[in-house]
């Protein structure tokens, strides 16, 4: 048989690196392999019991049918009253968009925008499928560079060299995935400042971790911070982090009216609506109490500084301290022209991670996967005793390199 040829737009890019590694993890402990899995961007905490039961009484009360393409009336609602309470944000339901998880809403919303050439600004590091969501929907990514020197944060002047008359959007992420840095209020209004002087582009914020922050962070948003902008900006969030529903796949998003509506004009011949059940269990997620927080952020803390301290103590590793979300990216570059015990070079942090899962069965992310290296991503949304026994295994493997 004949195999199929992929199409052009899809062989421009690659599978999610961080998925391909969770699943390799599994392979491997399905095989009988100890493996400790530090791939995934998961919070290990459960759902909060108040969004299972409303989940039950909507399949209950028959709340299973299809739903309004980008949003029953509910969580828009809920959604509307997030925005106001957390962000001083002001949308009506017209201007809100529901998908299948925050991936879904930025895909749609870069579908829904992006001609041949047009560009979209992405800092370095980022979250692995930004740039192929662009190629995907057409356009081309513009990879900038948010160095460990700035603290992996996006300057005003490195953003402004990249702009040209074909950028369409910049792609923000505070705190960001995979490093957890925060931009401040006085961060965000330099960028700000920068974007009101090209009205051919928009911002897409990304504020996927709004809620999980340490050390008195305050998070803001570029629309919070420069309502200038306001037309200009989508604001994007989920449900998954912040009350771990990953799995229920609910992302969404405030902006423009017009954008919006193109975003249901695209799920309306994609997915359709996100699942029914997932919704109603949002809306009592976002108007419900958020007391739980505190006590998984204060897990989340005492998690992120065992893992710092840990890192740092092993041999040609250096890892700073991350502002928020559940991730350190820590580098690599002093294990770089060193051999293992069995004579293989590390040349890359790409062999770093594969040789760090064969010798001692931690799965990490190496950093080329979020274009920025030589790094790797560890994930802390896991038990505090896992991830001391992961720490010990890679400060061992790094002792064994010469």
């Amino acid at each position: 048989m004949n195999s199929i040829k992929q199409s052009d737009a899809l062989a421009r890019v690659k599978p999610s690196p961080t998925l391909a590694v969770t699943q390799k993890a599994r392979e491997l402990k399905a095989a009988g392999k100890d493996v400790i899995s530090l791939g995934a961007g998961e919070p290990d905490f459960d759902t909060p019991d108040y969004v299972k039961d409303a989940a039950i009484a909507a399949i209950r009360n028959g709340e299973t049918k299809y739903t309004a393409v980008d949003g029953i009336p509910e969580l828009k609602d809920a959604i509307i009253a997030k925005f106001q309470r957390d962000n001083g944000l002001d949308y009506s339901r017209d201007q809100i968009s529901v998908g299948p998880g925050g991936k879904a809403v930025i895909y749609n919303a870069l579908v829904a925008t992006l001609n041949s050439g047009d560009e979209v600004i992405i800092p370095a590091p980022y979250w692995v499928s930004y740039p192929d969501m662009v190629l995907l929907a057409g356009g081309e990514p513009v990879i900038v560079d948010a160095s460990l020197e700035n603290g992996f944060r996006l300057t005003p002047d490195t953003l402004e060299k990249a702009i040209t008359p074909k950028t369409k959007w910049l792609i923000f992420n505070s705190p960001s995935n995979p490093t957890g840095a925060g931009y401040s209020h006085e961060d965000i209004k330099q960028l700000t400042d920068v974007i009101l002087r090209h009205p051919q582009m928009m911002i897409m914020s990304d504020d996927m971790y709004e809620h999980i922050v340490y050390d008195g962070f305050q998070f803001a948003t570029p629309a919070q911070v420069e309502p200038k902008l306001y037309d200009r900006t989508l604001t994007v969030n989920g449900a998954s982090k912040a009350y771990a529903m990953t799995g229920w796949r609910i992302g969404y998003a405030g902006g423009p009216h017009d954008l919006i509506k193109a975003m249901a004009k695209v799920m309306s011949q994609s997915t359709s609506n996100a699942c029914s059940i997932s919704q109603w269990a949002a809306a009592t997620a976002l108007n419900g109490d958020h007391g739980f927080l505190k006590e998984r952020n204060t897990a989340f803390k005492e998690r992120r500084d065992m893992v710092v301290e840990m890192l740092n103590a092993a041999e040609g590793i250096s890892c700073a301290t991350p502002q928020g979300a559940f991730y350190v990216y820590p580098s690599c570059k002093g294990v770089i022209g060193k051999k293992t015990p069995s004579g293989v070079l590390i040349e890359s942090d790409a062999e770093f991670a594969a040789q760090l899962l064969i010798a001692e069965g931690v799965a990490v992310v190496f950093g080329a996967a979020f274009g920025s290296s030589p790094f790797f991503r560890i994930s802390y949304a896991a038990a505090i005793d896992q991830l001391r026994d992961a720490c010990e295994r890679i400060q061992r493997f790094c002792g064994t390199l010469r």
